[in-house]
């Protein structure tokens, strides 16, 4: 251990299209919306994550709410670089240094991702004073966080929706034997609402209201075991121009997002058409994990149980369970050495 490396503090990140998470020191420190608001006029960044979150969908011409990742990845880099760093800042035990600290990161990414992306991503983390940086893939960390043993030499199949990406791997030694990344996951479920409610009821809602009805009656399946009580949603009316209120039930939620899930489970039986037979053997035995804020869906493992004939498991806290990957590899770099990009 070098002298500077008491100044050095270790983060893991989970730059997540919807939310970005940080573990600092074994412990989330932060857990915020990935959105920033800029002042158009000066083209300063007022606010970042949660405050930034209540002026989504409210502001004037003034102001403009962005989201700096899209399916996954950075899509406006200043702004992104911008956040982490500010997000960085809040970090508690970072408040109290008088000198900003160098970092050593791990930070996860898609497992599609292109090499231009991943130099985004690094870049902007070197910006955020970055001394070091590892990359790290979402289903890997997922594995992880889950609690799976993935440099043993046994097939796991995974599965994490988050709010850009689908990611879908068979592991096994470590690696990524075949996997597929779509972009079907939490934001096009969320516009799949909003496009029912204005076929369907005239309603025209907002991101921040479907996002709403998503969590609160939104499912897989249209026949649920224990059913949430129908929602009450508000927004303009399209034909009239005034605001009204109407009630959805889940399995209207359930019907405006079959085609998205559709999607999912076409690309998880390509996967398994794709899986080396030793490894499908075991995959057979061990069943599926899914992780992912997206896999809270009501019914979806059940749906996907049906689709694959094999048991479906959703991991337990399923939003955290990749920083928390990610925070495991921090943690044990040397043994992890190997999953981990440079």
């Amino acid at each position: 251990m070098g002298f500077f490396d008491i100044f050095t503090e270790e983060i893991a990140i989970d730059l997540g299209t919807a939310n970005t998470l940080i573990i600092h020191r074994d412990k989330v420190v932060v857990d915020a919306p990935s959105i920033v608001a800029i002042n158009r006029s000066s083209n300063k960044i007022i606010a970042v994550g949660q405050e930034a979150r209540q002026m989504h969908g409210k502001t004037h011409e003034n102001i403009k709410t962005i989201r700096p990742l899209k399916d996954g990845v950075i899509a406006d880099f200043e702004a992104s670089e911008h956040m982490i760093r500010e997000m960085i800042k809040s970090i508690p035990a970072l408040k109290k240094r008088i000198f900003p600290p160098s970092l050593k990161m791990v930070i996860c990414i898609p497992s599609g991702i292109t090499e231009v992306e991943k130099r985004a991503v690094r870049d902007s983390a070197e910006h955020a004073n970055a001394k070091e940086v590892f990359l790290i893939y979402e289903p890997m960390a997922a594995a992880i966080g889950i609690g799976v043993d993935v440099l043993e030499p046994k097939g796991n199949m995974i599965i994490d929706i988050g709010g850009g990406t689908t990611e879908i791997a068979v592991l096994a030694l470590g690696g990524i034997v075949c996997d597929k990344s779509i972009k079907v996951a939490g934001d096009v479920f969320t516009n799949d609402i909003i496009y029912y409610m204005r076929s369907q009821h005239n309603l025209y809602v907002g991101e921040r209201t479907a996002e709403l009805i998503k969590i609160e009656v939104g499912a897989a399946l249209d026949d649920l075991t224990s059913p949430p009580e129908d929602y009450k949603v508000q927004g303009r009316d399209l034909l009239t121009g005034k605001p009204k209120e109407i009630s959805v039930t889940y399995t209207e939620i359930a019907r405006a997002l079959e085609k998205s899930i559709l999607r999912i489970e076409d690309a998880i039986m390509e996967t398994l058409a794709n899986t080396p037979p030793e490894l499908a053997a075991d995959i057979y035995n061990s069943g599926i994990y899914m992780a992912g804020g997206g896999s809270m869906l009501r019914g979806l493992d059940k749906r996907i149980s049906m689709k694959t004939d094999l048991p479906v498991y959703v991991a337990e806290d399923p939003l955290r369970a990749v920083v928390r990957g990610t925070g495991i590899a921090l943690k044990n770099i040397e043994k992890y050495r190997a999953l981990l990009e440079r």
